[in-house]
């Protein structure tokens, strides 16, 4: 093919030194354009070996027509003449991608070596065929990539947005038929009963074989993949899929489950072409192998989830317990059937427009907004008895769950109230109305000494007699007290000084306690202790304590007696070098009648209502009281009042 050159501009003068240079020094035929359609004409011919582009023409912006030029015609060798040599144009001629740049006037050295250096780095035409094919077999090449990468990227979106198994296992068989240009593809899964693989989804199989396709593990090319946990890739004349069906070539790749291994194999097969599957295609199915794997163990863990979701709201809802819970922020989380009935509460309460609703805003109770403030300024568990409107009483409790927020159980108490209330008051009129017989009693044993002689024997059964009547009396002596005491009556309260309370305790104490033989020593501070309370009944409280520490401890012991304030509180402790609490028995020695089941308290006489006397006067003054205790070692009571200001 003849060689030409094409030379475009509209100065007739630069035109002519050219063809001229070029004819005479290199032979070249030169074909002349003074105008920019034209040239773009001559330009659609075959391409040239070379093109000058001026900056002279009649109907285009030079530096325009050049950057079209090479837009249109990029495999053609441009040199762009210019009568602006200025930096700026050389620059931006360059960065468009011309070979080089001339100026006028044309020196005839210039053009020569201009030509000179874009001859010794051209392409020869025999070979710009070639380019050329290979340009587009890489074009192509791209195009398949992309489509393997979009057809991946879809099926891996599809995962992560479709909950329906079913569907997603169709996509990742059709895009690896698709992207492998297979004949057919199969997703088979492990059945762990019968230890065959059984056809899950398919795409363009044969109805029949779709429909019973069952392969064993230990005889098939799918059950290789299995075992192996790698790619089994097979081609040939006659390739067996099953019994009966044949196919030119096969792939099979594992797919797994995290935790639990390989689960199944996808497959696709050729049945009319022979042609090996490539390292590629084994990389790419593998990679949706891998995708059908995540969907797979998706869709087994929503399961798991939503039949556990199904036996928490079973639970919720046949739970008698009114029960809430709430996020991190107080939003309303959850409301049972229980709870939304003790809180007069709807499902429009729960539904809120932007989210779950503050609690503070759908519970209108202050008993139940108060336990949440007090859980938020404390930061633990919260337990409480509250009232509602309703009347009805509940045991509160307002747990922290980490990660979640917090749970509220609220448990109906009111009927255990009411028995509670029934019962002491019937051992309070019980109680009541025994003192008048009882003091009868004790009236005719005092009057059996005196209207006649008794024998010895007589004055040792009468003596048991007052015994088992004065305990009876003292039974009901502290049953009365008790009910009084948590009904608040005899309970005014007023400021007044503990250790001169402690002090008066301690004086009528001691000559019981040197009978007993026992050191009876009181650490007085230094100054008073004033507190809020009801002088009676501290003193009564005092008074147990210590006398319990003198019953329970053996001759020579000591009883010790101390009293302090320190940051707004006032502290009383009783202590005692007597037989001591086992750790067992400790949480219960406050319960009414309850006595140690140790054998060195057989014989102590006593009600087993002392000490929750005891707790009722603390409990009613604020404060709490409680034990340390060591077997053979001894026991520690102590308890806590707020100070005056505390108390305000």
């Amino acid at each position: 093919m003849e060689q030409h050159v094409v030379v475009i501009d509209g100065d007739r003068e630069s035109r002519d030194g050219l063809v001229g240079i070029l004819s005479s020094e290199f032979g070249y035929t030169c074909l002349e354009a003074q105008s920019a359609e034209e040239g773009l004409r001559l330009l659609r011919r075959p391409a040239p070996l070379l093109a000058f582009i001026g900056d002279a023409l009649p109907d285009r912006d030079g530096m325009q027509f050049l950057e079209q030029v090479l837009e249109q015609h990029p495999l053609v060798s441009t040199i762009y003449v210019s009568e602006d040599g200025s930096g700026s144009t050389i620059i931006r001629a360059f960065r468009l991608g011309v070979l080089d740049v001339l100026s006028k006037p044309l020196d005839r050295g210039e053009v020569t070596a201009a030509v000179g250096r874009m001859r010794s780095s051209e392409v020869p035409n025999n070979r710009l065929a070639d380019l050329t094919r290979d340009l587009r077999a890489a074009n192509e090449e791209l195009r398949l990539r992309l489509q393997e990468l979009n057809t991946v990227y879809a099926i891996g979106r599809a995962v992560t947005s479709l909950l329906d198994l079913s569907q997603v296992l169709n996509r990742v068989v059709e895009g690896v038929t698709y992207t492998l240009r297979a004949e057919e593809g199969m997703l088979m899964l492990l059945d762990p009963t019968s230890d065959e693989l059984y056809l899950r989804a398919a795409k363009d199989m044969r109805d029949k074989t779709a429909r019973n396709l069952r392969l064993a593990v230990d005889d098939s090319a799918a059950g290789r993949a299995l075992r192996w946990n790698r790619p089994v890739n097979l081609s040939g004349d006659e390739v067996k899929l099953t019994t009966g069906y044949l196919v030119k070539s096969l792939l099979y790749v594992p797919v797994r489950a995290a935790e639990r291994g390989v689960i199944g194999v996808l497959g696709v097969a050729n049945r009319s072409r022979s042609q090996r599957f490539t390292r590629r295609d084994i990389a790419i199915a593998s990679a949706l192998a891998d995708y059908a794997g995540i969907a797979i163990e998706n869709a087994r863990l929503y399961r798991e989830a939503e039949t556990e979701r199904a036996k928490l709201h079973a639970i919720l809802g046949q739970a008698e317990e009114a029960i809430l819970v709430v996020d991190e922020e107080n939003r309303l989380l959850l409301c049972n059937a229980a709870a939304r009935e003790a809180l007069h509460l709807t499902s429009a309460d729960m539904d809120g427009a932007q989210g779950p609703p503050p609690v503070e805003a759908v519970v209108q109770a202050s008993a139940i907004l108060e336990l949440f403030a007090d859980e938020q300024e404390g930061g633990g568990a919260v337990h409480s008895e509250v009232s509602l409107d309703s009347g009805r009483i509940y045991n509160a409790h307002l747990t922290p769950v980490g990660g979640v927020g917090r749970v509220l159980m609220l448990q109906d108490v009111t009927h255990l109230k009411e028995l509670s209330r029934l019962k002491s008051e019937f051992v309070a009129a019980v109680s009541h109305d025994m003192r008048t017989p009882l003091t009868s009693v004790q009236g005719y044993i005092d009057l059996l000494a005196k209207v006649g002689p008794v024998n010895e024997k007589q004055e040792r059964f009468l003596a048991r007699m007052e015994t088992s009547l004065r305990s009876i009396t003292d039974l009901i002596d502290d049953l009365l007290d008790i009910r009084r005491i948590e009904a608040e009556l005899d309970l005014e309260m007023g400021m007044c000084d503990l250790r001169g309370v402690i002090d008066g305790v301690v004086q009528r104490m001691r000559p019981y306690a040197e009978d007993e033989g026992q050191d009876l020593v009181w650490q007085a501070p230094p100054s008073a202790l004033q507190v809020r309370c009801n002088p009676r009944r501290m003193a009564q409280a005092v008074e147990n304590l210590v006398s319990n520490a003198i019953k329970y401890s053996n001759a020579g012991g000591q009883v010790a007696v101390t009293a302090s304030e320190d940051e707004g509180h006032v502290f009383v402790s009783v202590s005692d070098e007597g037989i001591g609490i086992s750790r067992e028995e400790q949480p219960r020695v406050f319960d009414r009648f309850y006595r140690g089941k140790s054998e060195d308290v057989a014989g102590i006489r006593g009600t087993g209502l002392g000490l929750s006397i005891v707790k009722a006067v603390i409990d009613k003054h604020g404060g709490r009281v409680w034990v340390e205790s060591q077997p053979g070692v001894g026991s520690t009571f102590s308890f806590i009042l707020p100070a005056p200001d505390a108390q305000t």
